[in-house]
């Protein structure tokens, strides 16, 4: 996988075992031919809040000062078109959708706005298990993430 030499590539994924259920959430982040996975998970959760907290938690680890550009890759139509279009609805209407009722996930929509303020990002959409390397390195560690998960090759 080519690693880009001026911007930050991140790719993040979430995994749920039943939904709801225990979920994982994974990251893997590209800058300057480093990498850095991250990944974690909740006993009871939803494949949905994973897809969001797998993006807020790979933007919470940058540095506070981080202002370089940032390509950020979900196989989650649900993150990708929150972020990028139904958020300034849902704020205007006080955290309602356009038909009245409350939006889910309320907490990490609030969470991810806060941590992509000043941030240049480029949200882009890749299909899910469909063998593009950074989205399926970012399933294996959501998976890795799944409380209770068996990993091959540990205890």
């Amino acid at each position: 996988m080519a690693h880009p030499a001026k911007k930050l590539v991140i790719y993040t994924d979430g995994a749920c075992s039943g939904n709801p259920g225990p979920g994982g959430w994974g990251a893997l982040m590209l800058y300057a031919g480093r990498e850095k996975e991250l990944y974690g998970g909740e006993d009871d959760t939803t494949n949905n809040r994973m897809e969001m907290l797998a993006a807020i938690k790979a933007l919470e680890s940058l540095k506070p000062d981080y202002s370089g550009k940032i390509v950020l890759w979900t196989d989650s139509k649900y993150l990708k078109d929150g972020i990028t279009k139904w958020i300034h609805g849902w704020k205007k209407r006080g955290w309602k959708k356009a038909d009245k009722k409350p939006v889910l996930n309320t907490d990490l929509w609030k969470r991810l706005d806060a941590v992509v303020e000043d941030k240049t990002i480029d949200w882009r959409w890749v299909k899910g298990h469909a063998g593009d390397e950074g989205n399926e390195r970012a399933d294996q560690l959501a998976g890795r993430g799944i409380p209770g998960r068996k990993i091959p090759g540990r205890g």
